[in-house]
């Protein structure tokens, strides 16, 4: 296995979640956390044994500590984060207003986060990388986040280091059209591309999952990740297509789940696994994501993989 890190940047927020369902007014106790997708995913490759350095900006504050001392714990490499002490840390929310209908509002506006740039990224850790992992949300931040995406892709481009990007595409933060008109170059210098059945349209496929994974490799990417949900996900690989069925879950909080499907792939790839392997790896943590409450808290380690990917095992004894 390669000790070279996956490296990643974007923003982590602190996480409030209501621990009840209803309304939020009617909710009297929350709970703090911290989530982002690209964090989220650093985290997943540090369980499964692959080491990970996120990027990132944090207010000079409680939270951002939080940010930092979770990021740490969980073995992520944080030397390139940046206190800043003219914004805060952003926040999340997450509610259950009922059993099944869960909803994410974000504070994030003016946010330590949204202020990344270029400056950010340096010059010494994309190059290094086993792998440059970015998502579609940190460009539609500010235009000095979507500089810093340009910049780290470029920058691991010039260094023969494979890009992957997750489309990730948030519908609150930025249209469809602007969407299109920057994921759409960042998709042709991805060597890895992650996109839900509605993302892959969004960049301008269409058919069933095969013509999108197809389409989305008309773009540029050698390897094409569709991901599909209850219906599982299917790969695109230099040409040859692999397909792998959901893991049976139950689902308690999907919100991370995508992200720690992207850990399960990626940490495989960076390993040397064949194709097969990483996309039941990543069926497996996104599944177990799935099953506990929190964005990555349910990420699992390498050790686990196997036993939580048998339908109905309870208890170990």
């Amino acid at each position: 296995m390669s000790n070279r890190p996956l490296v990643t940047l974007g923003e982590t927020m602190g996480l409030l979640t209501t621990t009840g369902e209803g309304p939020l007014r009617h909710q009297r106790t929350l709970e703090l956390g911290t989530g982002g997708a690209e964090s989220n995913v650093a985290i997943g490759v540090a369980r499964l044994g692959v080491p990970a350095a996120w990027i990132g900006r944090v207010g000079d504050d409680e939270v951002g500590r939080l940010v930092l001392a979770s990021l740490r714990g969980e073995g992520v490499d944080t030397g390139a984060v940046r206190k800043d002490a003219g914004a805060p840390t952003g926040l999340m929310l997450k509610t259950r207003r009922t059993v099944v209908d869960r909803r994410v509002t974000y504070y994030r506006r003016g946010s330590a986060g949204s202020r990344l740039s270029p400056e950010d990224v340096g010059e010494s850790l994309v190059p290094g990388a086993a792998v440059l992992h970015v998502t579609g949300i940190t460009p539609a931040l500010s235009a000095s986040a979507r500089d810093a995406v340009e910049y780290a892709v470029r920058l691991a481009r010039e260094n023969g280091v494979p890009v992957s990007l997750d489309v990730n595409y948030r519908a609150t933060l930025w249209s469809r059209h602007e969407a299109r008109s920057c994921l759409v170059p960042l998709a042709r210098q991805a060597d890895v591309l992650f996109a839900g059945e509605d993302e892959a349209a969004l960049l301008g496929a269409s058919g069933d999952h095969v013509a999108l994974a197809t389409g989305l490799a008309r773009l540029g990417p050698a390897e094409v990740v569709v991901k599909r949900g209850p219906h599982g996900a299917f790969a695109l690989v230099d040409g040859a297509g692999y397909e792998t069925a959901a893991i049976p879950t139950t689902v308690i909080d999907p919100v991370g789940a995508g992200d720690a499907f992207v850990a399960g792939y990626l940490a495989e790839r960076i390993a040397g696994a064949p194709v097969a392997r990483r996309l039941r790896t990543a069926a497996i943590c996104g599944a177990a994501a799935c099953a506990v409450r929190g964005d990555w808290e349910g990420a699992p380690e390498r050790a686990e993989l196997e036993r939580l990917a048998q339908a109905g095992a309870e208890v170990q004894r």
